[in-house]
């Protein structure tokens, strides 16, 4: 009994650290010096199959090079702020989405980056007029490099074809492009790290509509202190572009307390209205 309490509690361990994956059947001991592996000895000239060569004439084994030693990488020396002023200027001088990419990918600013799988950036339609900017990438997002992944991107789209419309009539962002260890809620520092690069792709998408899905999405980049309960529902202006934004919940937290979902109902039986008076959708005549 006490050692299953114990395993309860290196698993834990482990799910708090972010470690929720396996990467090898086997485990390994990633700090033991490495093996000294010995190649064949060369076989001496004129030996033929089936005869051993003379005592004098065998080689030494020879031992191959050990693998060179794990070197830890340099310290971060630069401050938040040098970092954060990176940031911005980089994604300022982005002048298309494949830029902003290629620009995001090589940002090595924010620490999330390097415990992520892969940066989710975006999907569906970069013509659409109505974007949807998501929070921080989960596990299938982190996997599959794309947002609204898994269960949460399947009730989504759902959602959006009830209203008629899918993702290749939208287009889809998030405001974190890495997702944090174990999905823990990212910090204030990742958040202002990485808001140069949604501001900007925002920018670049020039959407006549907005979504922002999710309590982080909708207070950051609508710098309000507000939660999502009381910012649902109501248009406002994306101050940045003046663009009118609706916030929403996030499709996760309607799997988590279903009751929710008449409220994300009626915000986007209100999206769809915003599209038809903007000619994205047709009107229930056509």
């Amino acid at each position: 009994m006490q050692h299953t309490e114990t395993l309860k509690e290196v698993l834990q361990f482990y799910a708090d650290a972010g470690v929720d994956m396996a990467l090898d059947e086997t485990p390994h001991n990633r700090l033991a010096a490495p093996k000294e592996i010995a190649e064949p000895a060369a076989a001496p000239a004129g030996r033929t199959h089936g005869h051993s060569a003379p005592a004098d004439q065998i080689q030494p084994s020879v031992a191959a090079k050990p693998a060179p030693a794990f070197t830890p990488p340099a310290p971060d020396t630069k401050t938040h702020d040098a970092h954060l002023e990176e940031a911005r200027q980089l994604a300022a001088s982005a002048t298309s989405l494949d830029e902003l990419i290629a620009l995001l990918k090589n940002y090595d600013g924010c620490g999330l980056k390097r415990t992520a799988t892969n940066t989710v950036f975006e999907d569906g339609n970069r013509e659409a007029r109505i974007m949807l900017v998501g929070e921080a990438p989960e596990r299938d997002e982190d996997l599959q490099g794309m947002p609204f992944a898994g269960r949460s991107g399947q009730l989504l789209d759902k959602i959006l074809q009830a209203i008629g419309l899918d993702r290749s009539s939208v287009y889809m962002g998030n405001i974190l492009p890495w997702r944090p260890p174990g999905n823990r809620t990212p910090t204030n520092a990742e958040m202002e790290l990485c808001k140069p690069f949604i501001i900007r792709q925002i920018e670049l998408a020039k959407p006549e509509l907005l979504v922002f899905l999710g309590t982080s999405c909708a207070k950051n980049l609508l710098d309000t202190t507000d939660g999502i309960l009381k910012l649902r529902g109501k248009w406002r202006s994306y101050s940045k572009a003046e663009i009118p934004v609706l916030p929403t919940l996030h499709p996760k937290n309607l799997l988590r307390q279903p009751a929710q979902k008449r409220l994300v109902w009626r915000d986007f039986l209100n999206l769809r209205k915003a599209a038809i008076e903007k000619g994205i959708l047709p009107t229930i005549s056509e």
